[in-house]
């Protein structure tokens, strides 16, 4: 039970499992109104041996039973806490009461609730939804001074016109209590509409929002409306109505960002009273609510619309997005990979993807996401290649403030932003090896703490790896923690690249082209015949990261509907791995050689570009370091025979 001065007493039940904060901060469980309290002020959680409270650090500190609070405390019933000038008192069950009218918080159980605290709060939420003394305020206006009456009719007016939902219904709203009010005999609303891009308003483009009687009676004088308008004043002048009854008319100018933009006509009968200037005050007090009121339904509208054009963009940007995810191809290669993607998608499984790079590696993990009961939640995204050692630290797992010069806010890491999603990691053999350790633990479940902090975080994150390295090479040379290559390799997929699944050549190609094509609003339809042999035998070094930069170029510079192959414009480059092709010597220079001859000096030439590894060499060559050993020594047995 919460007992503030200000706010007065309430039940807030604790959430079982969960971590309630308090503080001043309003994204607390108990929000403390006490410009003592600082903004996470402390916390009450459960734990195996009942509920406990821990101060956070807090400015002025947390009071238990009248002594300052130190480190975590167990709560007993009718325990104190004491935040500045609140007071909450901890109950495990309902809180006890004095009587059906008021609450205790003294801590002191004097018998059982009579009603349940639920149907208590429930009469509360209905008499904040229909507050009583709103619906008095008309009915006490007999035994009121006029000057009460005036302020009661304008608080009524200001809570109605707060729900009003377009410019005809504040005006109803505004003339039926101006001419309540001022004890009127009719009066009418003009606004304006449409307002020119300078704000500015013409008296013809006023027209009637509403009047009393309605319909009004005869014609609205437009020469008083050009005269408040040109002015800005309100008038009040005695005039004589068609038949000859003296009358007094209150022209009240409605203003809207500095502007007039309506008027308010209220005309008071002679035969009933006089006209007073409390009549031209009180009729200013109402067009001043009616100017508040068409300021918020104004941006109420643009926000609508605002809103609306936010969610259209949403819906394109996520189409946009699907068709650039979305994996091209037919191929049998391509084809594998989605079955295994939809065998991995379904489980909690960490996965390596491998492959060349441009190959469609992030592809394949955003494949997994989407298929997976994590599509709602966070995809994020970081290359470890593109960061030093300090930053990839940060950016992984968050920092505090003043953890290192250039600290000046506590950062949240990819970790804690993917909770509940998926986090790919692209480039994950260039990670050092002290991050791999700290990764390694939260792969395992562990929890970690940000950088410079101590509060351990604990997350709910499906890793996917991908490299273009060969992982087990960084293994044997020591560059790559052995527990963690085993950690990531749970499931491995690999991603071939575009020239080894050329099926997929042509769909992705036509692909790109409709793509660029639109975005561009070129007219250009297909591929000629030798611009489609072309792209079918180029090797693809940068796989389909180079097909998309080069159909792109060939559309943004064609002159025509049909692309030909020299506006491809292919490298030479050799694809990855591939030295080149050289030209066979001629015959004149040939010299023959045995099978064992070019393997042995294949295998020293491997062994001499290793720098000497010979563990190394083996894993380049694909055969075992035992094998490798046993041709060595057979060829140092036969030179050794030979020089005998």
């Amino acid at each position: 039970m919460v007992h503030d001065p200000a706010a007065g007493p309430a039940v807030v039940r604790l959430p079982p499992g969960e971590v309630a904060t308090l503080g001043r901060a309003p994204g607390n469980l108990i929000v403390i109104r006490d410009e003592r309290a600082s903004r996470q002020h402390a916390e009450v959680f459960f734990t195996d041996s009942g509920w406990k409270v821990r101060d956070l650090e807090s400015r002025n500190g947390t009071y238990l039973s009248g002594e300052i609070l130190e480190g975590e405390h167990p709560l007993a019933s009718g325990d104190v806490l004491a935040i500045g000038r609140v007071e909450l008192v901890f109950y495990p069950g309902d809180p006890p009461v004095e009587s059906s009218e008021g609450c205790s918080l003294s801590g002191t159980v004097v018998g059982d609730m009579p009603t349940a605290v639920d149907q208590w709060q429930a009469s509360i939420t209905h008499r904040q939804a229909k507050s009583r003394l709103l619906d008095q305020l008309r009915t006490s206006a007999a035994t009121v001074p006029r000057v009460g009456r005036a302020a009661a009719e304008l608080c009524r007016l200001s809570f109605a016109l707060a729900r009003a939902d377009g410019p005809e219904q504040v005006g109803r709203l505004a003339v039926d209590t101006a001419v309540e009010g001022i004890e009127g005999g009719r009066g009418a609303m003009l606004l304006p509409t449409s307002l020119d891009a300078s704000g500015e308003i013409a008296a013809e483009s006023l027209a009637l929002a509403a009047s009393v009687p309605s319909p009004w009676p005869g014609e609205v004088p437009t020469a008083a409306v050009a005269t408040v308008i040109a002015t800005d004043e309100a008038l009040m002048a005695s005039v004589a109505d068609l038949n000859g009854v003296p009358t007094t008319m209150i022209v009240a100018p409605i203003r809207s960002g500095g502007r007039p933009i309506g008027v308010l006509f209220l005309e008071i009968d002679h035969a009933s009273r006089p006209a007073t200037p409390d009549d031209l005050e009180f009729a200013m007090a109402v067009c001043d609510a009616v100017g508040v009121a068409v300021e918020n339904i104004s941006a109420r509208s643009e926000l609508t619309t605002k809103l609306a054009t936010a969610a259209d963009e949403n819906a394109w940007l996520k189409q946009r997005l699907g068709e650039e995810s979305r994996m091209v191809g037919k191929s049998p290669q391509l084809a594998a990979i989605h079955e295994q993607i939809k065998r991995v998608a379904t489980t909690k499984a960490t996965v390596l993807v491998r492959g060349e790079s441009g190959a469609g590696k992030e592809l394949v993990a955003r494949a997994i996401h989407d298929a997976s009961d994590r599509v709602g939640k966070p995809f994020i995204c970081l290359n470890c290649a593109a960061l030093t050692e300090t930053l990839l630290e940060s950016e992984l797992f968050g920092h505090e403030k003043g953890a290192f010069t250039g600290a000046t806010e506590r950062k949240v890491g990819k970790f804690e932003a993917a909770d509940g999603g998926t986090l790919v990691l692209d480039e994950i053999g260039e990670m050092s090896p002290a991050i791999q350790a700290k990764f390694l633990r939260v792969l395992e479940g562990h929890p970690f703490e940000r950088v410079g902090g101590s509060k351990r975080i604990r997350v709910d994150v499906r890793v996917v790896a991908a490299t273009n390295r060969n992982l087990e090479d960084a293994v044997a040379s020591g560059d790559f923690r052995r527990d963690l290559y085993f950690r990531l390799k749970v499931v491995e997929i690999y991603v071939p690249p575009l020239r080894k699944r050329r099926d997929d050549i042509e769909p992705l190609a036509r692909h790109f082209l409709a793509r660029f094509a639109a975005e561009t609003g070129r007219r250009v339809h297909d591929f000629t015949p030798e611009a489609l042999e072309a792209l079918r035998t180029y090797d693809w070094p940068g796989n389909i990261r180079e097909m998309r930069n080069v159909i792109e170029r060939a559309v943004v510079l064609s002159h025509a509907e049909f692309i030909d192959r020299p506006e491809l414009a292919l490298s030479q480059l050799p694809p990855p791995g591939d030295t080149g092709r050289h030209p066979v010597e001629s015959s004149a220079t040939y010299r023959p050689e045995s099978l064992e001859d070019v393997e042995r000096r294949h295998i020293l030439a491997t062994i001499e570009a290793a720098g000497g590894n010979k563990t190394k060499a083996a894993s380049i060559l694909g055969i075992e370091r035992s094998t490798l050993d046993r041709k060595l020594a057979r060829w140092a047995k036969r030179r050794g025979s030979k020089s005998t």
